[in-house]
């Protein structure tokens, strides 16, 4: 997952010395927030002389197309613009010659993307009130990333707002491309810790499982008492997760069954698939993971493991099943 360092979070702190910093511990992008300031771009000039780190430039105007011919003058690597500051739909030029976006706020809809979907490469969630510094992010994010990672999964995911380890670890788990981080990052008093907690794995409790794992109603789920051979299989391969929880007729998990259960038992009665039962091929003791456990215990019980884990079921107390978290975007969001 790369990381877009918010410079003017440190605006007390000289330009030069900063980005000298920042580029020392390998910062992916500078982020520059542009509040309909058109001298932002001689910011963006002093930036370029100093450094080839790739600038990342959000817009928030009414007016954006007065900014496209300093946007082709820049150089920049990426621009975002702020849809809920446009009073209409705009069009955005092909010739910017930088990666596009939009940005939207927490309690805008993810389907406004869906008419600028052809003109765009990413979407940019803004996960805490814009302009006040310190928030913590905004939890119905997960939901709204998750969602659109499914309608658009060819698009990226970038994200702004209340960024820390903890968080990191989450947004990289779930496939996101780049996060902006700001007070975190630049407000240390070493940038070096603070840019290698972000890039490794969580130390916090700030968010539990049950925060962002995927809902019971975003998982293959199929009641013991409804097993067929077919519909099982058809679950899986609707879903496309690579597995199937088992549940009794009240929701209590019962077990999964994965890829690796259904190959298995293929082999051994490849002959008589239909006649295959739950009991052959089910596995009835997975690893599995409270809702209500932190993130650190989550990482703590992963790494107990003798196996690798692509995706852990998340029960209640009562061994109810809640959702789902799946691990396999943690090597595809860093791509």
């Amino acid at each position: 997952m790369k990381i877009s360092a918010s410079i003017y979070s440190a605006k007390e702190t000289d330009l030069g010395n900063l980005l000298r910093e920042l580029d020392a511990y390998s910062s992916d992008y500078f982020h520059v927030d542009c509040n309909d300031d058109i001298s932002v771009f001689e910011d963006i000039k002093k930036i370029n002389k100093l450094s080839s780190t790739p600038i990342d430039l959000h817009l928030i105007t009414p007016e954006p197309e007065k900014y496209f011919d300093l946007i082709r003058e820049s150089g920049v690597a990426s621009v975002t613009i702020q849809f809920e500051s446009l009073p209409r739909k705009i069009e955005i030029p092909k010739d910017l010659n930088c990666d596009c976006g939009l940005a939207i706020v927490t309690e805008t809809d993810i389907s406004v993307f869906d008419e600028y979907a052809e003109e765009v490469d990413h979407i940019l969630f803004m996960a805490t009130t814009p302009g006040v510094s310190g928030q913590s992010f905004q939890k119905e994010n997960f939901r709204k990333i998750r969602a659109f990672r499914s309608k658009y999964p060819e698009k990226r995911i970038h994200v702004d707002g209340g960024i820390n380890a903890d968080l990191s670890f989450i947004l990289r788990n779930m496939g996101v491309y780049l996060v902006v981080v700001g007070s975190y990052l630049l407000r240390q008093e070493f940038i070096g810790s603070a840019m290698l907690k972000l890039r490794s794995d969580a130390e916090g409790s700030a968010f539990k499982v049950e925060d962002f794992m995927l809902g019971i109603d975003e998982i293959p789920v199929l009641k013991a008492s409804e097993f067929e051979m077919m519909k099982m299989l058809k679950t899986v391969e609707d879903f496309r997760m690579g597995f199937v929880n088992i549940t009794d007729k009240e929701g209590k998990l019962i077990g999964i069954i994965s890829n690796a259960d259904i190959r298995r038992a293929l082999i051994q009665k490849l002959n008589e698939a239909n006649s295959i039962s739950l009991d052959e091929i089910l596995n009835s003791s997975p690893a599995t993971i409270k809702r209500s456990n932190s993130v650190s215990e989550m990482m703590r019980y992963i790494k107990k493991l003798s196996f690798p884990v692509l995706f852990l079921p998340v029960v209640d107390e009562n061994g109810f099943l809640c959702g789902t978290l799946k691990f396999n975007n943690l090597i595809r969001g860093e791509l």
